[in-house]
């Protein structure tokens, strides 16, 4: 029940905050030939200096109307919105719970009618009877902020875009310019590992086509301010959208701006990561050997790495001395300049090469004990005109 506290029950410490438990169907419309009855928990609404700054609703939904409303992404949730899914995936059979706020332009429209939360829910109740295709009751006048289902393991769910920057909230000045940037920030890191397999170029642009739907009329300020705060990492998206194009199945290291791959050589297996420098505009990428060398043969496969990287051209092999993990580093700086998916192939498969060029050396002297100058006879070609 976390995430339903924090989006609902949370509310009622603020000030000029009531809620009512309405326990009641009202009916929603999606336009004139579609609309359905739906079970409503409870009605939020808030109130600062005599003015309605918000209004929140949560309902029931069945599992076949919560698939009519992901499909046709009802109450604007779209995928693009929509943060990281936690606590595991819904289940098919069970109701799931949303809540979801009134944009702030037609909080107009409710806000002679909401002195309290339990008036304005008799106001829809009595709307839903009379007047159906009042706006108050379109589902496109509506926000999704989150969807939850209570399981036995406990409640899984997501939140959206709007539920980290709360319409209502910037509609009434009380989120700050200040908390903008933070605010999109975590929303960003969220997004992204709910969205790997299908980041797209343009995904800052329909964010701030959706912040101008919502706030056409109740806000004006300037989006290219808020435009600085939704762009992502554009290094990491790049690096994304390479090994999505490129086939590579990948994670991305939660907290950290880093991806984690395997691959499969012709003579290893082992893992690879992707690792981001935003601020300095670099990019790193390991191959991390899946042999690691005992205290006893580190010496030995110092020597190894050192002969081998002796007329390397593109990275290096290294060794962490204290554990004796060995790994191949390729990496670029693009500061002044752009990353490019071209950069990134020679960046990966460069290094992938080498991993494997070298694994049987490495192999050899972990393994059977081969010394350091007949490993990298076995695996670099003999040397006829040396400079």
């Amino acid at each position: 029940m976390t995430q339903k506290r924090t989006l609902m029950d949370s509310l009622a410490e603020i000030e000029g905050c009531t809620h009512f438990q309405v326990g009641r169907s009202i009916t929603l419309f999606r336009n004139a030939q579609d609309s359905w009855a739906t079970d409503v928990n409870g009605i939020t609404c808030v109130r600062k200096q005599d003015q309605v700054i918000e209004c929140r609703m949560d309902f029931q939904a069945t599992p076949d109307l919560y698939q009519q409303i992901d499909r046709e992404a009802l109450f604007n949730l779209k995928p693009e919105l929509r943060g990281a899914m936690g606590g595991g995936a819904f289940l098919p059979d069970a109701d799931v719970e949303i809540v979801v706020t009134l944009k702030p332009d037609f909080l107009a429209e409710l806000a002679p009618h909401a002195e309290t939360a339990e008036a304005a829910a008799n106001y829809l109740l009595a709307l839903s009877q009379t007047t159906p295709e009042h706006p108050l009751l379109q589902t496109e006048n509506w926000l999704a902020l989150s969807v939850t289902q209570q399981q036995e393991t406990g409640e899984v769910g997501f939140t959206t875009l709007w539920h980290t920057l709360n319409p209502a909230a910037l509609a009434a000045g009380t989120l700050s310019e200040a908390d903008i940037t933070p605010a999109l920030t975590r929303f960003f890191a969220d997004w992204t590992e709910a969205n790997l397999g299908s980041v797209v170029e343009d995904t800052t642009s329909q964010l701030l086509e959706e912040l101008g739907n919502v706030f056409t009329e109740a806000v004006d300020r300037g989006l290219e301010d808020i435009a600085d705060a939704v762009t992502p990492e554009p290094l990491l998206t790049t690096l994304i959208q390479f090994f999505t194009e490129d086939d590579w199945s990948f994670t991305k290291l939660q907290g950290e701006s880093a991806l984690r791959t395997a691959c499969q050589g012709e003579k290893g297996q082992w893992n690879c990561y992707a690792k981001v420098r935003e601020a300095a505009q670099q990019v790193v990428f390991y191959s991390v050997c899946s042999l690691q060398a005992a205290p006893e043969q580190r010496l030995a496969v110092a020597e190894f790495i050192t002969r081998a990287n002796y007329g390397l051209i593109i990275g290096n092999f290294e060794m962490d001395w204290s554990d004796g993990e060995i790994r191949y580093k390729t990496s670029i700086d693009v500061e002044g300049d752009r990353l490019t998916p071209a950069l990134i192939k020679r960046l990966v498969y460069a290094n992938v090469m080498m991993m494997d060029t070298y694994f049987p050396g490495i192999q050899a002297i972990l393994e059977t004990g081969v010394e350091p100058e007949a490993a990298i006879d076995l695996v670099e070609p003999p040397v006829t005109n040396p400079v």
